[in-house]
């Protein structure tokens, strides 16, 4: 499950959304990203902990669906669904390995579990763990997460 190449050693001079590009398998995750217009925070604030589902997480999603949060009239339910993927603060995969029920960006609290090496949230695989950027870590998960519940605040 480790992916320490020479990126995750060191602290990247990248933000989040620049890291995520830079590595080509979340175009799908920054359209999101733009129609929920989440992109300035997570380019300039944080430090935050994002748990970004690759394109092929989102392939895996009933078809439609992706296509339906892009829409304008969904917006609220995309926002409350991104965020549902960004815990505040900066937690590397061990530090994720040992938290049970942190509390996400979005309000709820995703379910962490751990079985030997391998660590999931919600059920989602973490594929490709401690990816630094400036302002966070991004760790690379096989499927797209989603609250319990649709966020009614903003």
């Amino acid at each position: 499950m480790s992916n320490h190449d020479s990126n995750t050693l060191h602290a990247s001079s990248k933000n989040l959304i620049d890291t995520a590009a830079a590595n080509g398998s979340f175009h799908k995750l920054g359209k999101a990203l733009e129609a929920a217009e989440l992109t300035n925070v997570l380019k300039d604030s944080g430090p935050y902990t994002f748990f970004a589902p690759t394109d092929a997480a989102f392939d895996r999603l009933p078809t439609g669906t992706l296509e339906n949060w892009l829409k304008p009239e969904n917006k609220a339910e995309l926002v409350s669904v991104l965020k549902y993927h960004v815990l505040p603060g900066r937690a590397s995969a061990a530090d994720v390995g040992t938290m049970s029920h942190p509390k996400m960006m979005q309000g709820q609290s995703a379910a962490i579990t751990k079985e030997g090496n391998k660590i999931r949230i919600d059920g989602a695989n973490l594929i490709s763990v401690d990816i630094a950027s400036s302002n966070g870590v991004l760790h690379m998960i096989d499927a797209v997460i989603q609250p319990t519940v649709p966020a009614t605040k903003h």
